[in-house]
């Protein structure tokens, strides 16, 4: 059986790869090789192809709701902003940035579904954070080194390496070096002082085998839109590229470091104040900190706003700093005229934190350590009014070096996560014939997830001698009385995921119907071990000595839970399956269901009684149509979601009858909706694509408070999850001149659970432009990008909880860039 297919292929240097239309999303090389038709011709192009329009209604066969966008489209959105943001138009798909160019993060939804149980993957690599499963958005691939992004609305692959993904995936492939030799320089300036330098090199086939390689970097920088402070981020890339024999067969290895540091945009505003008079009130941090110096037999208290001046909120305490890494091979070997095997082996590596001040008394029972006597305690007590009555005799730490140990004394104080995580996917797929194929999968995931948080010392215009604190090999360190490092966390998860999957893929009746038929077998293990006094979820005290009362902290009590080490298993058995009929030329109709599973995170393990909530779950129902006939490309989908074991924090009695307010299961969601995107080339000048979902969500319970009461939430919505959305974009093109317009609407969003306050609804239109500098050589341009462009004033991501009014970050202005592109 032959199936023609177009697809559009680079016919110049540093364009990039091929777009294949029956694999155009799938994350790792077993699945695109799983997903693969037989390609009995390839039409090589520059124009544009029945495979998609314009890089967005790229025409899928799977038979599961997915979506895809192409480095062309990409291409003509801002240089260097997150991918997560440019996925925003793609149906189902909510995305809220914090600043116009997207090294300051975000957040990002999936059919209602939040980033912490989405798969975010990178040629097959999970990238989420292997504790909490959070998504970066600021630290992803340079948008110019991305071929294309897939949105897996409802499911994910049958090999995805996850054990958190109860609401989809989305899918970066990276572009393949291309056969010609070629070199980029690409600057970019904006407002906010926006300057972006993107470099880029590629060799073209060398060497005896036809050996392809590109490397890249990208240095970006600019202020933030308001307040202090600003980003400043370094982006390294590199991949080779080795073709083996005839049959598509390859192996290939990609490098990639990313190094942001960045204050947090002073962004974050009241729902309720904007909401009464549509006005921003975030106060902007201070420039400056001035910090008492040490006077020997006096107190220094550099807790005191009045007497230390603009260190309360001083910009550099509010940081972000990244530095993350990875090594991605891929390889595929044709074993037989049937048999083909595919192995993707990587490591990743994750150092960062969210900054954070800590106010530390000089005789703090932690930094005594082993020589703090409960007996005898030798701490400052606070008299009327709060003023601190020394006894005679005490231990401490002199923190300031000024003599004494009366002062309390601002130390940095930032939870660090270092994670080295390695990974195998691997697929042996067998043709048993033209129209069947099986393939059996496994993945191995280790991650070493290690979370500290190593106090620093301050000078006294406040600042740090590192953006890592005291952690080893960065700044320097603050000791304790009996030589340990001074920390407030300190935490070693190992999650380690084995799994098993087995994927039929048949084709019936002369290739009118599909049906895929998947079973995954995820085994989550993770081995904690909290080295520290817990005192709740949130605090800790790390310290030779028990924690013991009076404590200068409130939070810590003599019930604080003792250094542990503890595991929890998970595993489950969950099904893949779909079909698709192609009832009529260029019309498919499908229908898909699967499960998904979301392991407990550290963050719902971690307590001062171990916690142990069973993990959640989804099973998910879809039913879908497709039309495609080159020129207009139609995608629709209505589906039915049931998630169980929603986790949240609640209130418990304990076997000893003591209480506590830890991660439990808090009862059902579903979810249901319909979304679907058209693309149309109206004339070979003009195309349009447009989007839109609708979605419900409804809790099945009310929700456990912390008090040991409950929340009226039963029949209510999810938080941050806006019923209805669309998104539309027009391009024209006329000789060297490419003009494109769009605009996205996202309703009403709840920013609770009990459903009593909302952020209003907000459309944003950006504008993009393009003159081609041909005559200077091919594929050298100038561009011209405007985000928001009728400088709506709209609140994007939003601290989001059970009850009680929110804060949410203010959306980004108005903001024009220019880039010019040179190719060589």
């Amino acid at each position: 059986m032959t199936n023609l297919k177009r697809a559009i292929w680079a016919t110049t240097a540093l364009v990039g790869g091929v777009l294949a239309a029956t694999a155009a999303s799938a994350q790792s090389t077993g699945s695109e090789t799983f997903e693969e038709d037989t390609v009995a011709e390839v039409i090589v192009t520059g124009a544009r192809g029945p495979a998609n329009v314009d890089g967005l209604a790229v025409e899928e066969t799977v038979t599961r709701a997915r979506s895809t966008l192409t480095g062309e489209y990409l291409e003509s959105q801002q240089p260097g902003q997150s991918v997560l943001a440019s996925i925003a138009i793609l149906p189902g798909v909510t995305f809220s940035n914090s600043d116009s160019y997207g090294a300051s993060g975000g957040d990002i939804t999936v059919r209602g579904f939040d980033s912490n149980r989405i798969s975010l993957n990178l040629d097959g690599i999970q990238l989420n954070d292997t504790g909490n499963y959070a998504i970066y958005s600021n630290q992803q691939l340079d948008p110019e080194l991305i071929e294309r992004v897939g949105v897996n609305q409802g499911s994910t692959d049958v090999d995805s390496p996850t054990a958190s993904a109860t609401g989809g995936s989305i899918n970066m492939v990276t572009r393949r070096p291309g056969p010609d030799m070629g070199f980029i320089v690409q600057p970019s300036v904006g407002s906010f002082d926006y300057r972006r330098i993107f470099l880029m090199g590629e060799t073209g086939e060398i060497g005896p085998w036809g050996t392809r390689m590109w490397a890249a970097y990208s240095h970006t920088e600019y202020d933030h839109f308001a307040g202090v402070g600003g980003v400043q981020k370094d982006q390294y890339n590199a991949r080779i590229w080795q073709p083996v024999g005839q049959n598509g067969d390859f192996m290939a290895v990609a490098f990639h470091y990313n190094e942001n540091r960045n204050q947090f945009p002073q962004t974050r505003d009241s729902v309720d104040t904007f909401n009464l008079n549509g006005t921003f009130s975030a106060t902007p941090n201070s420039t400056s900190c001035t910090l008492l110096a040490g006077v020997n037999g006096t107190r220094q208290d550099q807790a005191s706003s009045s007497l230390n001046p603009g260190c309360s909120n001083y910009y550099m305490f509010s940081v972000n700093p990244s530095n993350t890494g990875s090594i991605r091979g891929q390889s595929r070997f044709t074993l037989s005229d049937s048999l083909t095997l595919t192995i993707d082996p990587t490591f990743q590596y994750v150092l960062a934190n969210g900054g954070g001040i800590t106010n530390v008394e000089e005789t703090d029972q932690r930094l005594q350590g082993s020589t703090f006597d409960p007996l005898n305690r030798r701490q400052i007590t606070y008299g009327v009014g709060g003023v601190a009555v020394f006894p005679a005799v005490f231990n401490g730490v002199d923190l300031n070096g000024d003599g004494d140990l009366r002062d309390r004394i601002k130390l940095y104080s930032p939870s660090n996560t270092n994670t080295r995580r390695y990974s195998v996917n691997a697929s042996l797929i067998w043709d048993f014939n033209d129209d069947h194929r099986v393939r059996f999968a496994y993945t191995w995931d280790h991650g070493n997830h290690r979370q500290t948080s190593e106090f620093g010392y301050l000078d006294l215009s406040g600042n740090w001698d590192s953006w890592f604190g005291g952690k080893d090999g960065h700044g320097r360190q603050v000791l304790t009385l009996d030589g340990n490092v001074f920390q407030e966390r300190n935490r070693q998860s190992i999650a380690i995921l084995n799994q098993f999957a087995i994927e039929y893929n048949g084709r019936y009746l002369n290739d009118t119907v599909r049906v895929n038929l998947g079973l995954r077998a995820p085994y989550f293990s993770r081995e904690l071990n909290n080295y520290c006094w817990q005192t709740d979820t949130f605090n800790a005290w790390c310290t030779e000595q028990r924690p013991v009362t009076p404590l200068v902290s409130a939070s810590a009590s003599t019930t604080a839970g003792a250094p542990v080490s503890f595991e929890r298993d998970y595993d489950a058995l969950l099904p893949n399956v779909g079909a698709s009929w192609e009832f009529a030329p260029n019309h498919t109709t499908y229908i898909s269901y699967s499960e998904n599973l979301s392991a407990p995170r550290t963050d719902d393990l971690y307590d001062r009684v171990p916690a142990n909530p069973d993990p959640e779950r989804s099973r998910n129902y879809e039913i879908g149509y497709r039309f495609g006939n080159g020129d207009l490309i139609v995608s629709t989908s209505a589906y039915y979601s049931q998630f169980e074991n929603f986790i949240v924090r609640g209130f418990e009695v304990l076997p000893d009858l003591s209480t506590i307010a830890y991660s439990i299961n808090a009862g059902d969601i579903d979810r249901w909706g319909f979304d679907g995107s058209l693309g149309y080339q109206v004339t070979d000048s003009f195309s349009v694509f447009t989007s839109a979902s609708w979605i419900q969500t409804e809790l099945q319970n009310d929700i456990p408070n912390t008090s040991g009461g409950f929340y009226n939430t039963t029949g209510n919505e999810l938080a941050e999850v806006p019923q209805f959305q669309w998104a539309l974009r027009g391009e024209y093109s006329r000789g060297p001149i490419t003009l494109g317009a769009q605009a996205r609407y996202v309703g009403e969003r709840w920013t609770n659970l009990v459903n009593d306050e909302s952020t209003p609804s907000y459309t944003v239109v950006d504008l993009d432009g393009r003159v081609d500098l041909g005559f200077i050589n091919e594929r050298t341009y100038l561009q011209v990008n405007v985000q928001n462009l009728f400088n709506e004033r709209y609140l994007g991501n939003i601290s989001t909880a059970e009850a009680g009014n929110r804060t949410a970050d203010r959306g980004a202005p108005r903001a024009i860039s220019a880039s010019l592109r040179i190719a060589f």
